[in-house]
């Protein structure tokens, strides 16, 4: 056993080391063709990669360099379960490297991270096929290439967290195979274990996979493998235990704040069509990773030929092809019929990106391919010469059938001429193979190097279908103005001791707070507090339908004041009441708000009212104790329009203008006059009838003092105008772009009457409770003549506890959305203690599968030493 072990290290190293190589220098030989290299002005950035990944890599390294909790972070959407973000965004091994780059320097982490995970997932698949197929060294290389760049890893490179998955999934099959084999289940579960503390979203996806790859392989040999069910079971189940210490917290949480299961409105999923896996199956067809995509299964033209092989083969046992036959008819069913789709992806229907199970297909297309390779000899080349016939055959007369389909418009002629080209050389190469005494050496590089490049060829059309379709984001538009935003955060920092909130009016994402470590409103992320989101929602903020995002941009100064926001960064002038300009850097601009909130405030039980509390204004008189109303409602003159056929409309019984262009491609444009009212800070109320068909429409509203551009349905439907200490006739400009047809709810126009605001918000500014919020907790100390209510800014989770002088107290929440608690009159100590909820739970049931699984190894050491 030692010989063979040194053996296989010996003559197998360089080969080992090609595997995780090879794929990195092709990607990075791709990428540095479209100008992405470290320190590019390009980035690798794109879709999520920029919103989401970048920013919470950051805030993982932040964590890392301060005193910040791992359980809980201030630093997005008011506050958030941190815990259950980094099991969903940032697990895994790899992600403490981020500790030695700067957060300026995220995208050549991202860059790094991505290679050297796909390297990593081409040596997983060579330590599988090592050990699973009879192949010669450099056929194992050829596969675990395929395998690394594989159709789906390159499309959804974005998702950079996927890819941990796909280092598992091998480790986890082969487990699988040693258990059944040799009664060996330690690679399984520490495989299993490695697979779900990464991403339980795709570890559940090859959970389900292993499952049923462990019965199609129970019944290829029933008598034999029947025994191991017991291992497997016992094996899995510790192993899932095992990562209960992340995955509990996260799965309670996603209980409480997750998306609902999605409705099953048909059987046939939407945008697949007839030809989608011939077609997929050709060299570099991107569509898209958006919504109406087809799933990305490509793995190589030769990994296809032998996998046809293996199911024509009379070599092959008939019951191994029935069985693993079904195993792809289950694959190819769930891509077409919706209810199985669902079900992959944990039956809620994924936002962009779909068909994220499809790596499942790819993988079972290469075992099939290994298997049919390991049994091919001299005598079946006319077999495969129909194969390879067949296949150019099959992709020709798809061709044929969708050139004039709309469904498939994406399918090139380069594409489809390189398949053809592709598949002609392979067959010239097994004719030389059939025809000469022997595989020459120079007739294997050749091979290789043939492969080798088609696989280059597929991963470089797929990258620039990636950037024609998303966009590489350029690296200025992460760090250009870095240095300067996180000077002045400092400056807020060491301006305060007590806990506050800060904007960014012009933030390149939602995410951004995390990126600089302040604590913001926004967020868009599928880790999030639903019930403050929702609140929020109705109090102004856009977060709409499953709260999967919250906008701060096009809110009014009420919720800056309510929510404590005492700083606004912009990179254009503010022009807000009680907002004055205290630094400059660079292209950013710093405003205090004198107006501002603290976490606290004293009130008394008219704070539960519901419909009160779901108003801005009446929460702020509330607060405060005033009563004078704050808002004046006047609706805008239309004195010119461009480019625009205007009509009025009704919908959903509210009065509407509609829009609709003269010359498409072509913004729309329309111009109203205001009487404003003296003292007041004005804002347009602008928004559509039906957000549906509107995702891509632009806004940019240009008043005398304020500009302002924004997505139309991604952010809040207040558009600043400015404030004004006069009465005068202003005008102002709305300009739509990316879209020909739109209809508005009659826009109106609000004035805030910023003296009788300023009154309310410092009669609550004096009822106010400073805290100071470090890691997990939020501490103050309250003094009060009379029982009282004390009002926070916490956003409600059931992870929450509040003590009073060291006493446990109970929670109210406000709508559903905030923290309040009772405080009786006198001095107190007021403490909130955040704790994911199924944490101690979980990391009880971890400490026990671990504890258990060592002595389930032990027992069968000593049971096979005797």
């Amino acid at each position: 056993m030692k010989k063979q072990r040194a053996l296989f290290f010996s003559g197998s190293t360089r080969y080992a080391v090609a595997s995780f190589v090879l794929p990195i220098v092709i990607l990075a030989g791709v990428y540095f063709s479209i100008g992405i290299y470290p320190g590019s002005k390009i980035s690798i950035l794109a879709s999520d990669g920029f919103g989401q990944y970048a920013n919470f890599f950051a805030s993982f390294n932040n964590l890392m360099k301060s005193d910040q909790s791992i359980f809980y972070t201030w630093f997005g959407s008011l506050g958030l379960n941190y815990l259950a973000l980094i099991s969903y965004y940032l697990g895994g091994i790899f992600t403490p490297f981020v500790y030695f780059f700067d957060n300026q320097n995220i995208p050549d982490f991202i860059y790094y991270l991505t290679l050297v995970k796909i390297g990593f997932a081409g040596l997983a698949f060579w330590f599988f096929s090592t050990q699973t197929f009879h192949l010669p060294k450099w056929g194992k290389l050829l596969l675990s290439v395929s395998y690394a760049l594989m159709g789906f890893t390159i499309a959804n490179s974005e998702m950079v967290m996927w890819l941990d998955g796909l280092i598992y999934f091998p480790l986890v099959i082969l487990g699988i195979h040693l258990i059944m084999d040799k009664r060996q289940p330690w690679l399984l579960f520490i495989s299993y274990f490695l697979l779900f503390i990464s991403n339980f979203y795709i570890g559940f996806m090859i959970g389900v996979y292993s499952f049923l790859y462990f019965v199609v392989r129970l019944f290829t040999n029933r008598t034999r493998y029947l025994k191991c069910l017991p291992s497997y079971l016992l094996t899995s189940l510790l192993a899932g235990g095992a990562s209960m210490v992340l995955l509990f917290p996260a799965l309670v949480d996603l209980r409480t704040n997750g998306e609902a299961l999605t409705t099953i409105k048909s059987w046939k999923t939407a945008a697949t069509g007839p030809w989608d896996l011939v077609v997929k199956n050709m060299v570099g067809v991107y569509d898209t990773t958006r919504y109406g995509s087809i799933p990305f299964i490509y793995v190589g033209l030769l990994p296809l030929v032998f996998c046809l092989f293996f199911f024509l083969s009379k070599k092959i046992l008939l019951r191994k092809k029935i069985c693993y036959g079904l195993l792809l008819i289950v694959l190819v069913t769930s891509f077409y019929v919706e209810p199985l789709n669902l079900f992959w992806h944990g039956l809620h229907a994924p936002n962009m990106f779909l068909f994220r199970f499809s790596f499942l297909f790819s993988f079972t297309i290469l075992l099939l391919a290994g298997y049919g390779w390991s049994v091919y000899k001299r005598e079946d080349f006319e077999q495969v010469v129909n194969i390879f016939l067949s296949l150019l055959v099959l992709f020709t007369v798809a061709r044929v059938f969708t050139a004039k389909s709309q469904q498939y418009d994406y399918l090139t002629y380069t594409s489809f001429i390189l398949t053809l080209i592709f598949l002609a050389v392979y067959l010239v190469f097994f004719f030389c193979n059939y025809k000469g005494k022997g595989q020459t050496k120079i007739l294997i590089c050749l091979f290789m190097g043939t492969f080798f490049f088609e696989i280059g060829v597929n991963t470089r059309l797929l990258v620039k279908g990636i950037q024609d379709d998303w966009g590489y984001a350029e690296r200025s538009g992460y760090e250009k103005d870095y240095k300067d935003i996180q000077k002045l955060v400092k400056q807020t920092k060491n301006e305060n001791d007590s806990f506050y909130r800060m904007e960014n009016n012009t933030a390149s994402s939602p995410n951004e707070s995390f990126r600089y470590g302040y604590s913001g409103i926004g967020l868009f992320s599928s880790i999030r507090n639903r019930h403050s989101s929702f609140y929020m929602n109705t109090l102004g903020f856009r977060s709409y339908d499953t709260n999967l995002s919250i906008r701060y941009q096009n809110n009014t100064i009420l919720m800056d004041t309510l929510m404590g926001v005492k700083y606004n960064l912009s990179s254009t002038d503010v022009s807000k009441a009680g907002f004055e300009k205290i630094n400059t850097m660079g292209d950013y601009q710093l405003y205090k708000n004198q107006y501002a909130l603290p976490m606290g405030i004293l009130t008394d039980e008219e704070i539960y009212d519901k419909e009160l509390a779901n108003d801005p204004a009446s929460l702020l008189l509330a607060l405060s104790g005033n009563e004078e109303a704050l808002y004046a409602t006047a609706f805008p003159e239309i004195i010119k329009t461009e480019n625009v056929i205007l009509k009025e409309g009704v919908k959903y019984d509210k009065n509407t203008l509609i829009l609709k262009a003269k010359e498409k491609n072509k913004p729309l444009k329309i111009k109203w006059k205001i009487a404003v009212n003296p003292h007041s800070q004005v804002y347009l109320d602008l928004f559509p009838a039906d957000f549906r068909g509107q995702e891509r429409t632009e806004i940019h509203v240009t008043s005398d003092k304020q500009k302002t551009r924004t997505p139309l349905t991604k952010t809040g439907q207040f558009y600043s105008l400015g404030d004004y200490e006069t009465a005068q006739d202003i005008t102002l400009e709305a300009i739509f772009y990316y879209t020909d047809q739109l209809e508005l709810v009659d826009p109106t126009v609000m004035m805030l009457n910023t003296e009788k605001y300023a009154k309310a918000a410092q009669k609550a500014q004096e009822k106010g409770v400073e805290f100071q919020a470090k890691g997990r907790k939020a501490t103050a100390t309250v003094t009060t003549e009379k029982e009282q209510i004390l009002f926070t800014t916490i956003p409600a989770d059931k992870g929450w506890q509040a003590k009073v002088d060291g006493e446990k107290v109970p929670i109210r929440t406000i709508n559903d959305g905030l923290l309040s608690i009772s405080i009786p009159a006198g001095k107190h100590h007021v403490e909130f203690l955040y704790r994911p909820q199924g944490l101690l739970l979980g990391s009880f049931v971890s400490l026990m599968c671990i504890v258990s699984f060592g002595a389930y190894q032990y027992y069968l050491i000593r049971r096979n030493k005797y």
